[in-house]
């Protein structure tokens, strides 16, 4: 498996996880299981993406400003979830919230599948391809 693949297999928990999400209604156990499931698996996914994706792009000029672009994405679902944590669940602008937050992981998953995995082929080898998606993979089960 290369890091490509590991991280489209992640992308996919994220999407369903999102979709569910935005899908659900009120103050419910089935809202909080799903927002914290999602907000588990956004921060894992960040934590290990930056560090064994992210570290390496951000050395090569080729891909060193799509690379910042996508960590100042991830800050940037940080903050909608952080107002997410602050907003009561059955609250109106609750949902507005999160259909943001889907908007931005949706687009982010789509810019880096569609942008980023293009550039970061050219400028990773084939064996580090596959380091990073074991070393990706180690930190994620360890952390799920």
């Amino acid at each position: 498996m290369n890091i490509f693949e590991a991280l489209r297999q992640e992308h996919e928990i994220q999407r369903e996880l999102v979709k569910k999400l935005v899908s659900t209604h009120g103050d419910t156990q089935e809202r909080k299981k799903i927002y914290e499931q999602l907000k588990h698996e956004l921060k894992i996914h960040a934590d290990a993406e930056e560090r064994h994706f992210y570290v390496p792009l951000i050395q090569k000029d080729l891909t060193q400003e799509k690379a910042r672009h996508s960590v100042a994405e991830h800050h940037e679902m940080d903050e909608l979830m952080e107002q997410l944590d602050d907003t009561d669940m059955s609250a109106s602008n609750w949902l507005k919230i999160a259909k943001d937050l889907e908007h931005k992981v949706t687009h982010h998953l789509d810019e880096e599948e569609h942008e980023v995995f293009q550039m970061a082929g050219k400028a990773l080898t084939e064996k580090q391809k596959i380091s990073l998606a074991s070393d990706y993979n180690k930190e994620i089960t360890k952390n799920r």
